[in-house]
């Protein structure tokens, strides 16, 4: 398996949606390393907050997709969640190098790779998490290399109200009044859904100074399109 290449012109840069997770199991190290040594921009991946506080990758709520057990993140501690090993892409080889990352962990792939980390604060976080988040990013000396990314305003505004000078994107699929008003107001990127989006509102977040990065684009056809629009930022589990 490999990623398929896309030529963007070299103006849009390419995010690797929870890592290479079409060659390692998404959002493990291997599928951010196996990012880290191709040409991406950037490694995106999800965070969420364990029962006893710490930080974990993991995208969904629970391990039964990805484990087959039902298992809650925010219902579990840490360590037993780590304790859990994953089988390969293929669903069946088993894989004891699998397993659920720390934040720091990430980001220290992202570090030595040179990679613009693309962290999505997942559900809405407190504000003392989404600020705790932050705070380990910026011990890691990654904060100018960091990209947070959410679907909830609160957990931006939480990270504005500590780190006002941060990168940060709106995940949505609806690129109406009320969020477009909320990141021009608040000088936040949009990271749209790809079919919602439009070049009219492309050129419009370009007018006020702000990007716009596409999820989760896997197809070279749906790219070019993306591209004709002009994006900023391609996200996608494939393209390279």
């Amino acid at each position: 398996m490999d990623t398929i290449k896309f030529d963007n012109k070299g103006n849009i840069k390419m995010i690797a949606h929870r890592g290479a997770s079409c060659l390692e199991r998404e959002n493990s190290c291997p599928a951010f390393v196996a990012a880290g040594v191709k040409s991406y921009f950037g490694i995106e991946t999800d965070v969420h907050v364990t029962l006893d506080e710490k930080y974990i990758i993991v995208h969904d709520v629970d391990l039964r997709r990805m484990a087959g057990i039902d298992m809650g993140v925010m219902t579990s501690n840490f360590d037993d969640l780590r304790a859990v090993r994953f089988t390969d892409v293929d669903g069946l080889t088993p894989r004891g190098d699998i397993f659920l990352p720390s934040l720091e962990e990430y980001l220290s792939i992202c570090k030595k790779y040179g990679k613009e980390a693309y962290l999505e604060i997942c559900d809405v976080t407190l504000c003392e998490h989404v600020l705790g988040i932050a705070a380990a990013v910026d011990r890691m000396g990654m904060m100018e290399s960091t990209t947070f990314i959410t679907f909830n305003h609160s957990n931006l505004t939480d990270l504005r109200s500590l780190y006002p000078e941060a990168k940060a994107q709106l995940l949505t699929d609806d690129i109406g009044e009320k969020n477009l008003a909320f990141m021009l107001e608040n000088g936040i990127d949009a990271g749209i859904y790809f079919p919602a989006l439009t070049k009219e509102f492309v050129e419009l977040m370009h007018a006020h100074g702000r990007i716009v990065n596409v999820w989760t684009v896997d197809t070279l056809e749906d790219a070019e399109r993306m591209r004709d629009m002009g994006v900023d930022v391609i996200t996608s589990n494939i393209l390279e």
